[in-house]
């Protein structure tokens, strides 16, 4: 039996986060029904709209959007991602949903939230990390880069709407409790991944300033090097005996080097270990450090993901309708299948 096989889901359609959220929970066993104009959905979708049931509705139509009042009434949780007020307006706001079901948990997901004064503005994920300090935060020194859609939508997004309605539907379900609405913004979500980095630098350990720091691509030791056949590698060789595990790989000798930690010495070390990598194809350094502590990993295409090792022995992808899908997670066990004896 899944976790959520008892919880009752219905989505409203809305871009991205909502029906990665909506995947998920069917993933993990929720009765999921999707509530959408008829052939709204691209191609592109079908792969994160598996599980659900279905249901084409004009919410603009009275009759229709009773139905789905009906559907709303068999729910413990409801996603939205419209802007807000839309649904008021439609007659679909929290309002007339808690008649139906005063136990419902009721998700908001939006860019800058309901509340505030560009809670109207239109945007999207690249619009809510510049103003968390996120996009700042990431990339080499001359200009932000893009982090794909991942910190907004899914990571700062999709991810807050999960924990937040999850939560609420344990509360609600607790005795003498009810339903509720979650707001789940992106740059809420986005500065919560923020709080390690945001008090670093508060405590004077965070340096304002791209590839300048441990983990932001600053150290020689924790960032991507070019092989010699234009793939790449990633190090993440921190802790000494990792460091030490990296400098045997590439042959170097650490007392040709500047001290590790000296940041004044960085730019040099870099380029030692650019060199270095540089000497042979992507192969040879996953055969070299193979079985060793130095933290280095190919950087695969998304083309390569499927024929990985790890991947394939994961169980990491399914095959659906003839497209390669992502496999459900999180895994589970049961207690009584790894209890000794």
């Amino acid at each position: 039996m899944k976790p959520l096989q008892d919880v009752r889901v219905v989505e409203f359609e809305a871009p991205g986060p909502v029906t990665w959220a909506g995947m998920m929970l069917s993933d993990l066993g929720a009765q999921v029904t999707r509530i959408a104009r008829p052939s709204s959905d691209g191609p592109w979708a079908e792969p994160l709209l598996r599980g659900r049931t279905n249901v084409a509705a004009d919410l603009k139509d009275a009759a229709q959007r009773d139905d789905a009042l009906r559907i709303v009434a068999q729910s413990d949780i409801l996603l939205e991602g419209l802007r807000p007020g839309v649904m008021e307006r439609l007659g679909l706001g929290p309002k007339e949903c808690f008649a139906q079901q005063p136990r419902l948990v009721y998700g908001r997901m939006t860019g800058w939230g309901q509340t505030g004064p560009l809670a109207q503005v239109v945007g999207h994920d690249i619009n809510f990390l510049a103003l968390t300090g996120a996009l700042h935060a990431i990339g080499p020194r001359d200009a932000p880069a893009v982090p794909l859609n991942l910190v907004g939508d899914f990571g700062g997004g999709a991810m807050l709407l999960l924990v937040g309605a999850l939560s609420a539907l344990n509360q609600a379900r607790a005795p003498g409790g009810e339903g509720s609405v979650v707001d789940a913004a992106m740059v809420d979500g986005t500065l919560a991944l923020m709080a390690s980095t945001f008090a670093r630098l508060q405590q004077g350990r965070w340096i304002d300033a791209r590839e300048s720091n441990l983990v932001d691509g600053g150290a020689p030791f924790y960032r991507t090097y070019r092989t010699s056949d234009d793939k790449f590698v990633a190090v993440g060789s921190i802790e000494p005996r990792f460091y030490a595990a990296l400098l045997r790989g590439l042959a170097l000798d650490a007392a040709t080097l500047p001290e590790q930690n000296d940041r004044a010495q960085w730019p040099q070390l870099h380029e030692s270990f650019a060199q270095a990598f540089a000497s042979h194809p992507r192969q040879h350094w996953v055969s070299v450090f193979a079985g060793t502590d130095a933290c280095v990993t190919p950087v695969l295409s998304l083309a390569e993901l499927a024929s990985d090792p790890h991947l394939i022995a994961r169980g990491s992808f399914v095959e659906r309708r003839g497209l390669l899908q992502t496999a459900p997670v999180p895994r589970f066990s049961k207690a009584s299948d790894v209890t000794d004896g």
